[in-house]
């Protein structure tokens, strides 16, 4: 409900400067932005919010994201929908990990024991970092989110979301690791996660399996290397940019259809410098234009080689370790002789040493052809993945699974994207998946996998005969706790028991955000009134990870999907058109431009960037929201100034047809700007408001200027028409500009403007024909130009003004005159009542 006016108080000198500090207080005492949790479930709208990783700080790609999420939060709530709005902080996983290694200087070493007196050295030494047992490197973990935390929250506040900060949620706090372990032992339960030892890609620096998710590809500079096989008959030629693997070789491939070599399918050759016996097979897969047609099998150079060893049934020979070196020993069938020159090596050392015996053997044909090529790296990760052996839990996802697969695309057909186009990428994605979703990660600072092992008489793990905890007991950690039914003193003996010392991947437990802060089994009765939700807004460049993560749970769990709409960002680019990113270096942090162009001016750059589009960050465009913003203090105290305007805003005050015009263009912008928001395209809305709002005041504030300062039923009709604008103007930029319409609201009316009814055009006054208005401000826009021209001041008189072809201007004669100081006016009606076509001849008064 709008609140009614009253005598307004407006500032001597309205300013921007402190409007954030002034509101964001005031919100929060009032509770403005608070849920009404009474509200039945359709008189609620539910916002899944990304929660934004704590390490480090926010930058502008944050703010232009976010802003977006919340012009709809605060539309809603002006529709008179119970908006529910809460804020996380995603703080478990590898980024908070580097951060607390690299602020204190310190490295997690599980093997050593609790120092509950521990601090971290004073002036830290990233490059030399003290090892700490796991929980106290945890306890530093926690610390310096805490810290992190509260300027996160500092900034979004001063940013101007509307969120309720009462619903505050960490994804490493104790609801989000009950939720994450609730879930995961519901899909263990039904058989949707599995424990399984396989090929999997494995980041060296990191030390832990990565998901294909997590995957990008990189440009790389690499070579060709041309190695000669030894056949009974002839040599073989394979063309390889990894020749260190060579120990690990198992077979050869070529395709079924290629003449060149089908006579050697069956048939075995040796291994040039190891002389291992190894089969010729056929698959197709193989690619008989690329390099000589035939490749070398390895256990494992990449994952075509996995899908080979696994389809050919193909023997494993693993050499590459955790830590990025051959092994110590040769793997079995391989000569110790020759290996022992690689073992220990890095990938990069064993590669050129292998390359040195190649030429040395003759077995190498001319010399490496230098290629660039894309190269599989851990999104995080500074040096290419490998493909090791381990053992891993995994989540079905439909990338074994051709049903399931199907009815996950089928959630995406049901849900409602926008931009519609980038439901192609969610399908994209699921199409080339490849395998299960892998949770488990070999990190330390997470939500912990909540099983235990037994071990047997002779101390091995029965990894098939997992232990459980009850989900009463969640949440709780396997590596400090002990298993149900046994003691701590039992833990890795003979006959007890070890914990998982693994944490699910951080996406595990953001992909369950509608659950954690719905209260899920927590608080049911919440969880009823907000899910499925109405809105999941996020970046289009983790749909493949959060969004269908999201999709996959819920469809798991609840056989829906978790939200019915999708509004997806684009990036931000810096001024060469390249991604803003930490990892890049090129990020600009928002926290000056807040200071010194204003919250607003911040936020109208935001919301101009439109649905799904990247948006490239430019300060101009901040500069002329800044404007706009303190446009809008300047117009609204000139209007609050004019005077009272009777009764009120009614429709029977307005009585001018100029002033009928004007409400009668503005109740059409409501009804874009209404349609705008309802098909979430925030950028819409803003531009058909803010057109408004300038032609408004260049040219009906000119136009009623002088009879708005005089006495009568004109200036009545003219202030009322004036204040019903300025409320209907404010409330359609409140969405994007919280703190100036909500400065100026309140200096005319109690109550807040994010909480007043969103305009209709309906409540306007009717009757009101916009071409008026239209042809009026083209003809005093033409006597402008003339003034202009003749470079005579804008308050010069003219003599004598004849306009033709604008018959809807004659009703506003009056206001035209004043507004252009015209002592003689001549009207010639013709069509053209829009102002299309009119024309005006001006002769200036001497």
């Amino acid at each position: 409900m709008t609140a009614q006016p009253r005598t307004p108080d407006v500032p001597s000198k309205p300013s921007l400067d402190g409007l954030e500090d002034k509101w964001v207080r005031r919100w929060e005492d009032a509770g403005t932005y608070r849920f009404d949790r009474t509200r039945p479930r359709a008189e609620v709208y539910s916002i899944d919010t990304p929660p934004p990783t704590v390490s480090g700080s926010l930058h502008v790609g944050h703010v232009f994201s976010y802003t977006h999420t919340d012009t709809v939060a605060r539309f809603q709530r002006m529709r008179g929908r119970a908006v529910f709005y809460p804020m996380g902080w995603d703080d478990n996983g590898l980024p908070t990990e580097r951060r607390v290694q690299n602020h204190y200087g310190v490295r997690c070493e599980p093997s050593l024991p609790y120092d509950p007196d521990f601090e971290p050295p004073a002036k830290p030494d990233p490059k030399k970092q003290l090892p700490v047992s796991r929980r106290n490197f945890i306890e530093l973990c926690e610390r310096l989110t805490e810290v992190d935390e509260k300027a996160f929250e500092e900034m979004w506040r001063r940013v101007g979301l509307s969120v309720d900060w009462t619903r505050l949620y960490t994804t490493i706090g104790a609801e989000s690791r009950t939720a994450s372990q609730r879930a995961f032992l519901r899909n263990l339960a039904r058989g949707e996660a599995y424990l399984a030892e396989a090929p999997t890609l494995w980041d060296v620096t990191f030390r832990t399996a990565v998901a294909q998710a997590e995957l990008e590809d990189r440009e790389q500079p690499g070579a060709f290397y041309k190695l000669r096989f030894h056949g009974e008959d002839r040599p073989v030629y394979i063309e390889t940019t990894r020749p260190e693997l060579l120990p690990a070789c198992v077979a050869l491939v070529a395709h079924p259809d290629d003449e060149r070599y089908r006579e050697l399918f069956g048939t075995t050759v040796r291994t040039p410098l190891f002389g291992v016996e190894v089969p010729v097979l056929a698959h197709r897969l193989a690619e008989p234009d690329k390099g000589t047609g035939i490749a070398m099998i390895c256990t494992f150079g990449d994952v075509t080689d996995v899908t080979w060893w696994r389809e050919l049934d193909l023997p494993t020979r693993a050499i590459i370790g955790w830590d990025g070196r051959l092994a110590a020993e040769p793997p079995a069938g391989v000569p110790a002789a020759p290996y022992a020159e690689l073992a220990g090596k890095t990938v990069f050392s064993a590669k050129e040493r292998v390359t040195e015996m190649l030429r040395e053997s003759g077995d190498l044909d001319g010399e490496p052809r230098k290629i660039v090529r894309p190269v599989k790296f851990y999104e995080k990760g500074s040096k290419p993945l490998e493909v090791v052996t381990t053992r891993q839990w995994y989540i079905r996802n439909g990338g074994r699974d051709r049903g399931l697969r199907d009815r996950l695309l089928a959630r995406g057909g049901e849900l409602a994207w926008h931009p519609a186009y980038m439901r192609a990428r969610y399908e994209n994605w699921v199409e080339g998946l490849n395998g299960d979703w892998l949770i488990s990660r070999q990190r330390f600072f997470g939500v912990p996998i909540p099983v235990w092992y037994r071990l047997d008489a002779a101390g091995e793990p029965l990894y098939d005969e997992p232990i459980v905890p009850q989900e009463a007991a969640l949440p709780v950690d396997p590596s400090s706790e002990p298993a149900p039914g046994f003691t701590e003193e039992q833990r890795g003996a003979p006959g007890g028991f070890i914990g998982d010392p693994d944490i699910m991947d951080t996406w595990a437990t953001s992909s369950l955000t509608p659950q954690i802060a719905g209260g899920w089994e927590r608080d049911p009765d919440l969880f009823t009134r907000v899910f499925p939700y109405d809105l999941r807004p996020q970046a289009h460049d983790i749909i493949r990870t959060w969004l269908f993560s999201t999709v996959v749970r819920a469809h798991l769990e609840h056989d829906s999907l978790p939200w019915t709409d999708t509004a997806l960002s684009g990036w931000i680019l810096d001024p060469d058109r390249k991604k803003m990113s930490k990892s890049k270096g090129n990020v600009v942090t928002p926290i000056g431009l807040l200071k010194e162009y204003g919250s607003d001016a911040v936020r109208y750059w935001s919301a101009n960037g439109r649905p799904g589009a990247d948006t490239a960050f430019d300060t101009g465009q901040i500069k002329v929201g800044r404007r706009l913003a303190i446009k809008i203090l300047n117009a609204s105290k000139f209007v609050l100034g004019l005077g009272e305007a009777g009764d009120g805003e009614t429709a029977a005050q307005v009585t001018e047809p100029l002033d009928l015009s004007m409400l009668a263009a503005l109740g059409a912008v409501v009804d874009e700007a209404t349609a705008a928001f309802e098909g979430y395209d925030h950028t819409r809305a803003l531009e058909r408001t803010e057109r408004f709002f300038w032609e408004f005041c260049d040219d009906y504030l000119e136009l009623v200027k002088t009879r708005a300062y005089g006495d009568g039923p004109a200036a009545l009709s003219a202030r009322a028409a004036l204040r019903t604008a300025l409320s209907v103007l404010l409330r359609l930029f409140a969405p994007f500009l919280p703190f100036v319409t909500e400065e100026v609201w309140s200096w005319w009316r109690e109550g807040s403007v994010h909480l007043a009814s969103w305009p209709e055009a309906g409540a306007l006054p009717a009757g009101g024909d916009p071409g008026v208005l239209a042809a009026t401000a083209e003809a005093l826009r033409q006597v402008r130009k003339a003034k202009s021209e003749a470079k005579a001041s804008m308050r010069a008189d003219v003599a004598h003004a004849a306009v033709r072809g604008a018959a809807a201007a004659r009703v506003a004669r009056a206001d035209l005159v004043a507004a252009g100081r015209i002592a003689d006016l001549s009207m010639e009606e013709s069509p053209g009542a829009d102002g299309e076509g009119l024309t005006v001849t001006v002769s200036m008064a001497t």
